[in-house]
């Protein structure tokens, strides 16, 4: 019983309490960790070189140069829908810069659902916020956090990064 209680008392210890607590790499493979964007909101979207959604990497970037005073536009490359993401983190990279001039930082890829999910990804699709929880979708899914690393509102794919359902939260 002792040690059941033990268990419990360190899983509980080791759950992270906000998105500053998730240890993630950049797509060049660096070590970095979302508390760096402390004291700004950050919008944490799901990527694809090869979707329907693709093109919201140009308004991604515009979002990210308009409002860089105050957010921090994040993208996280995976290929859980329709194999859209099959390229290397190099690749995508490549892709990145070339396609729309992304200068946002973008993590490596990432599975964002099923039993690989990465935690960060468990952690947004399961923390309470006003729109909605549970799995992600399609790509280009968008979770907006506050200056404090709080999810405060989820956007479907299909919502565009400069729509006003974003852009009046900034």
């Amino acid at each position: 019983m002792k040690i059941l209680v033990i268990f419990f008392a360190l899983l509980f210890v080791s759950a992270p309490a906000s998105v500053y607590d998730f240890k993630l790499k950049t797509i060049k493979g660096d070590d970095f960790s979302l508390a760096k964007y402390r004291g700004k909101k950050i919008l944490v979207v799901n990527t694809a070189s090869k979707c329907g959604y693709t093109p919201q990497y140009t308004d991604l970037q515009k979002l990210s140069e308009l409002y860089k005073d105050k957010l921090v536009v994040v993208g996280f490359p995976a290929n859980n829908f329709g194999g859209q993401e099959p390229g290397s983190n190099s690749e995508i990279e490549a892709f990145c810069s070339s396609y729309a001039s992304v200068t946002f930082p973008m993590s490596e890829k990432v599975s964002v659902k099923g039993d690989d999910i990465v935690p960060l990804f468990k952690y947004l699709t399961e923390t309470a916020n006003p729109d909605f929880t549970g799995e992600i979708k399609w790509n280009f899914e968008k979770f907006l956090l506050d200056e404090n690393g709080k999810l405060i509102h989820r956007f479907r794919s299909a919502v565009k990064p400069m729509d006003p359902a974003i852009t009046s939260n900034l």
